[in-house]
């Protein structure tokens, strides 16, 4: 059920809206400049694969860190200070004249994305408790609008011949800043501790997921303190898979679709708007996501999101062209728009978890598949084609298909 927010509930949804923003922006001022780094390091397919992965090794070392940086200092101070920790990461990256340093530099940043990451979803989170509606792929599709405002970015700097640490570096001193503004404006710390998280009960808008995946009546008091069982480690794991088909396709589209658009005889300029194209059908998606599934539910959202993404990026390999590509990386971007947010959201549901687990565990889980999909794809690309190894993009699509049915049907009134 919705209710009135307060004007603290807007200035801290503006201020999450924010972070998420520049969480979105930073790696992609990056991304489609991967090429030129790729060239001047002299890195082949297989080796540029193995690099990249160094950005979500960090993350997945890092990530588990989260849960306990948050119930420490609060999930918006973490938030921010990781942002600013990301930034510096993707400017010394772009900056790296060797590989050893290219490697580290992404580690770094892989490190303080995934702390941002889960800190400022649970940020999210909280202030959509206070909303009692959906509003968490608001705040994604804002972490879309921020990756095509840095791929745009990028796009321009390379059209300029800007060099790459001049223009990170404005990108680290543009975002960090904006992140430090926003921490003002966030949901207070002192509400932000252990148990700061409330009880399905006193959640007007919660369904847990494992009554959503069973179709029984959500219970209602004590959920959080239920005792863990098998039902509720294979709901996660299976939110954990969703979550990684989501992070696939992102990754696809920041790691790949500028050499594989490249490839298909596209200038740098062009080659980048197979990423923009990605993100922001994404971005779309995401706005349109939070009616959606106010009115279908996360579970048929999902599955109709992972159809699109099939079908489309399916045709665009099967038939490549540099537009039918681009249209391609379009539908997958708008075919997981809401996979991630609705996978954290079950998962912070879930009950027998402490307050920021099942979000901490989605969040560190589905960096796998960031961390296995760039030298898998690239090992098939050597191997094969780059076009072969984008089949990873409608395999994850029908993964979704099959698992959605974890995520939360259509919620009515109590």
């Amino acid at each position: 059920m919705s209710t009135t927010p307060t004007t603290t509930d807007r200035q801290a949804r503006r201020a999450v809206a924010a972070l998420f923003l520049t969480n979105g922006a930073v790696l992609a001022n990056l991304v489609p400049r991967y090429p030129e780094i790729k060239d001047d390091l002299g890195m082949s397919n297989a080796v540029y694969g193995l690099a990249v992965i160094a950005f979500p090794v960090g993350a997945i070392i890092a990530g588990l860190g989260a849960a306990p940086l948050i119930r420490r200092f609060g999930s918006a101070p973490v938030a921010v200070a990781g942002t600013v920790g990301t930034a510096l990461g993707v400017l010394g990256a772009g900056a790296s004249p060797t590989l050893l340093l290219f490697v580290a530099a992404l580690f770094l940043g892989g490190a303080m994305d995934a702390v941002t990451d889960v800190a400022q979803n649970d940020h999210g989170l909280r202030v959509q408790r206070r909303y009692g509606r959906t509003i968490i792929n608001s705040f994604h599709a804002v972490w879309s609008l921020g990756a095509v405002l840095g791929g745009a970015m990028a796009a321009a700097a390379i059209a300029v011949d800007l060099p790459l640490p001049v223009h990170l570096g404005i990108s680290a001193a543009v975002f960090s800043l904006v992140a430090v503004t926003a921490s003002r404006y966030c949901l207070p710390v002192s509400d932000d501790g252990p148990g700061a998280a409330p009880t399905v009960a006193e959640d007007a808008a919660a369904t847990p997921a494992t009554s959503a995946a069973s179709g029984a009546p959500a219970a209602s008091g004590h959920s959080r303190r239920a005792p863990l069982s098998g039902r509720v480690v294979a709901v996660l794991a299976a939110l954990v898979v969703i979550a990684v088909a989501g992070s696939l396709v992102e990754d696809a589209g920041m790691s790949w679709a500028s050499l594989y658009i490249t490839s298909l005889g596209a200038p740098g300029s062009v080659a980048a708007t197979g990423f923009v194209a990605l993100v922001a059908a994404q971005f779309v998606g995401r706005i349109l996501g939070d009616g959606m599934v106010d009115r279908m539910g996360q579970r048929t959202v999902a599955r109709l999101g992972g159809t699109v993404a099939a079908v489309g990026m399916g045709l665009a390999l099967a038939f490549p062209t540099v537009p039918g590509t681009v249209v391609g990386f379009a539908a997958a971007g708008f075919g997981v728009a809401t996979l991630i947010p609705a996978a954290m959201q079950a998962a912070s549901e879930l009950p027998g978890l402490r307050p920021g687990t099942g979000l901490t565990v989605v969040s560190w889980v589905m960096r796998i598949g960031f961390l296995c999909s760039p030298p898998l794809v690239g090992m098939v690309a050597d191997a094969t084609s780059l076009r072969v190894g984008l089949l990873v993009i409608p395999l994850a699509g029908v993964a979704t298909v099959v698992l959605a049915g974890v995520l939360h049907g259509r919620r009515t009134a109590a």
